[in-house]
C-alpha cells in the first residue's frame, strides 16, 4: 500500500486501522488526532511533514512543547502518539525507518507515598484492640500488617500453615510468586497465637455441620474463602475512623509505607527493606529516602529554635 499523499491522510488510515484492528475506543482515537494533527501543524510551518521527518526533528518538536510549558504526561502521550504512528507507518512500508523507535519519553516525576507518624500507628493499633466482637482478628490483621509490610493481597491470602508453630519469620508469597521472609515482632506473633485459638476452634464448630476447612488465616464464607481485599480496605476506614484520623488518609497500602519509613528512621539498612517489601529493584524502595528526608525538613521548620524565632518575627531563618 502506497503512502497517502498527505499528512491528514496518514493520520486518517492511521486512526481507521486503529478502530477496526486495535479496537481503540472513540476517546483514544480523539486523542490520536488532537496529538498528531498538532505535530503535523507544527511541521507545515517549518515545510516538513510526516513522511520527511527524522528523530531529530521529533526531537526537536517535543523540545518546543517542553519550552511551551506542556506537562509531563501532555509530551510523554504525544511522543506516544507519533510513536504509534510511525509504528504503523513502518509496517505499512510507507517508510523505510521508524524515526521514533528509539526516542525516549520524558520521566515522570515520582511521588512520594503518603505514610503515617507513629503515633498514628499506635492509634490505629489500639483501636483495633478496642472491645469487639472482631477484637482478636482486627488486632492480628493490623499487628501483621504494621510489623511485615506486607501488601493487602498477601495479607489476606496469607495461608494459616505459614503461622503455625509461632514462628519468628514469615514466608510471604508476593508478585510473580516470589517468596520472601519476613520478620514477626513479638506483638504480631501473640496477636497471631490469641487468634489461632479462635479461628481454630470456629473451624471446628463449623466442620462439625459439614462445611470444609479453610486453608487460610483468615477464612470467609464468600467465594473467595478468605476475607476480601475490600472487606479489608473497609476495616481500615473504621478502624481510622475510631482511633480519630481521617479515613482519606488511611489505606492498607499507606500502612505498607508506615512500615517502611518507620524503619528507615529507626536505622534500617535499605537494602532489607527492600527484601521485606518484595521490591525486585532498589530504585523503588529508594523513594522512602526521600520521604524520610521531607519529614527531618519538617521536624527542623517546626521545631528548630532558629526557625521558630523567624517564624515569631516574620524573618527566614
Amino acid at each position: 500500500m502506497s503512502a497517502p499523499a498527505t499528512d491528514r491522510g496518514w493520520i486518517a488510515a492511521f486512526l481507521d486501522a486503529q478502530a477496526a484492528e486495535a479496537g481503540a475506543a472513540r476517546n483514544t482515537q480523539l486523542a490520536y488526532a488532537r496529538d498528531l494533527r498538532d505535530f503535523t501543524d507544527w511541521l507545515d510551518a517549518r515545510g516538513g511533514s510526516l513522511g520527511g521527518a527524522d528523530q531529530h526533528t521529533i526531537e526537536d518538536y517535543l523540545i518546543g512543547c517542553e519550552a511551551s510549558g506542556l506537562a509531563t504526561t501532555t509530551r510523554a502521550r504525544r511522543l506516544s502518539s507519533i510513536r504509534q504512528l510511525y509504528r504503523f507507518a513502518f509496517a505499512e512500508g510507507w517508510r523505510a525507518d521508524d524515526p521514533a523507535g528509539r526516542l525516549k519519553g520524558p520521566g515522570r516525576p515520582r511521588r512520594l507515598p503518603k505514610t503515617l507518624a507513629e503515633a498514628e500507628v499506635d492509634a490505629l493499633l489500639a483501636a483495633a484492640r478496642a472491645p469487639g466482637r472482631d477484637r482478636v482478628r482486627n488486632t492480628c490483621l493490623m499487628e501483621l500488617l504494621y510489623a511485615t509490610g506486607m501488601r493487602v493481597s498477601e495479607l489476606v491470602e496469607l495461608p494459616v500453615s505459614a503461622v503455625r508453630g509461632d514462628p519468628r519469620m514469615l514466608l510471604v508469597r508476593g508478585k510473580g510468586d516470589k517468596e520472601r521472609m519476613v520478620p514477626l515482632s513479638p506483638p504480631a506473633r501473640e496477636a497471631v497465637t490469641e487468634w489461632l485459638v479462635l479461628r481454630d476452634a470456629t473451624e471446628a464448630a463449623a466442620r462439625a455441620n459439614g462445611r470444609p476447612a479453610s486453608r487460610f488465616l483468615f477464612p470467609s464464607r464468600g467465594k473467595s474463602g478468605h476475607l476480601t481485599r475490600a472487606r479489608f480496605f473497609l476495616l481500615i476506614k473504621e478502624l481510622a475512623v475510631a482511633a480519630g484520623l481521617s479515613p482519606e488518609t488511611v489505606t492498607p497500602h499507606i500502612i505498607r509505607h508506615a512500615f517502611a519509613t518507620h524503619l528507615l528512621a529507626r536505622g534500617a539498612d535499605l537494602r532489607a527493606i527492600q527484601t521485606m517489601l518484595g521490591h525486585a529493584d532498589i530504585g523503588t524502595t529508594e523513594i522512602y529516602t526521600h520521604v524520610l528526608q521531607e519529614r527531618l525538613k519538617e521536624l527542623v521548620d517546626t521545631h528548630h529554635p532558629l526557625a521558630r524565632q523567624a517564624r515569631e518575627g516574620g524573618g527566614k531563618p
